[in-house]
This record gives structure tokens, C-alpha cells and sequence, in this order.
């Protein structure tokens, strides 16, 4: 600091910026050596004395890692538990029945699809010709193994992580009873297999 308030003296004392600049001059005493000051210590440059005063000001020490408090950091809320009562389970806007729906929508569709191009059998030619057994063993199936997490309190939620989210299984569940219907239908209308 006192080293370069004596840079600037001398800099601004100088002949030649004077006459550049064309303004009047303050002539300030030329200090040959600069003597060291300790950090808290201020030098009076107004009146030219030596003396050092202490600053007014407390020196300010930046506080160690160790010192700074920390805030402790609050406990993250825990989602509420799932209902595991029956009613809600199986409520109209529960967790279960469009999702049940959606799984057996989409084996239905893919198993519909498959025997159609394998045998060359329509939806209904299928259902009449022992399909509606093999159609209510995997609803039983896929009914009670959805079910049963449900009861225990485990929510689709917390087990999709990724690509395979519990939103992505929704609505692959609408769109495969999408198809399913539109499947139906259009072999209804046309009276012929699909494929």
C-alpha cells in the first residue's frame, strides 16, 4: 500500500506529466525510501510525518473451515405411506385397476398379434376356440400378482428407476387397449383375421 501511494507521488510530481496535460501542478515531498509498515499499521501522507497510528478498524481474520458453523440440513419428508385398505386399493382412481387393466391389455394384444400371425385366427376366433380359459388363468395371474405388493404397501413408484418408469407402463397399458379394441373392431368390420 505505502509503496505504491509513493509510486503514484512520484508519478504525478513528475515535469513532463505536468506540461502534458496542461494542468497545475501539486509539487509532493520526494520520498527517497519508503519504510516498511507493519499490515495494521496507516501512514498519514497529508502532512508528511512518519509516525504510524494503528487502524480504528478490527482486523478481520477469514474464519477457518473448522470454525463455521454449520446448519444442520433438515430431514427430507418421506412421501405418505400407501393405503393398503381394500377399497382404496381397488378404488375407481386407486393405484390398481387401470394398471391391472394396462397389463393384461398388453399380453392380450401381443398374444392376440402372435397367434393371429402364427395360425392365421381372428380375436373372436380365438376367444370361441378355448381362448377365453387361457384368457381368465392370466387375468387371475396378473390380478393377484399386482395385487399383492399393493396390500404390503409398495407403490409403482418407488421400484421405477430408469427406462422403465411407472409412468412409460401406463401408458403402454392405454395404448395396448387401444389396440386391442381397434384390433377387434376392424377384423369385426372387415370378417377377416387382421394379418
Amino acid at each position: 500500500m505505502a509503496f505504491t501511494s509513493a509510486a503514484l507521488q512520484t508519478i504525478f510530481a513528475s515535469p513532463a506529466l505536468a506540461s502534458r496535460t496542461r494542468t497545475t501542478s501539486y509539487s509532493f515531498p520526494r520520498i527517497a525510501s519508503v519504510p516498511r509498515l507493519s499490515r495494521n499499521a496507516v501512514r498519514c501522507m497529508a502532512s508528511g510525518d512518519e509516525k504510524t497510528e494503528q487502524s480504528s478498524e478490527p482486523t478481520v481474520v477469514p474464519p477457518t473451515t473448522s470454525q463455521i458453523p454449520t446448519t444442520p440440513t433438515p430431514p427430507k419428508p418421506q412421501a405418505p405411506k400407501a393405503s393398503t385398505k381394500f377399497g382404496d386399493v381397488l378404488a375407481f382412481s386407486g393405484p390398481a385397476p387401470e394398471r391391472i387393466n394396462g397389463r393384461l391389455a398388453m399380453v392380450g394384444f401381443v398374444a392376440a398379434l402372435a397367434v393371429e400371425l402364427s395360425r392365421g385366427q381372428g380375436v373372436f376366433t380365438q376367444i370361441s376356440e378355448g381362448g377365453s380359459t387361457w384368457f381368465v388363468a392370466t387375468s387371475v395371474l396378473f390380478t393377484l400378482a399386482s395385487l399383492i405388493p399393493l396390500f404390503k404397501g409398495v407403490t409403482v413408484e418407488s421400484k421405477s428407476k430408469g427406462l422403465m418408469t411407472s409412468d412409460a407402463e401406463m401408458w403402454n397399458g392405454r395404448f395396448a387397449m387401444l389396440g386391442l379394441v381397434a384390433l377387434a373392431f376392424t377384423e369385426y368390420v372387415k370378417g377377416a383375421p387382421f394379418v
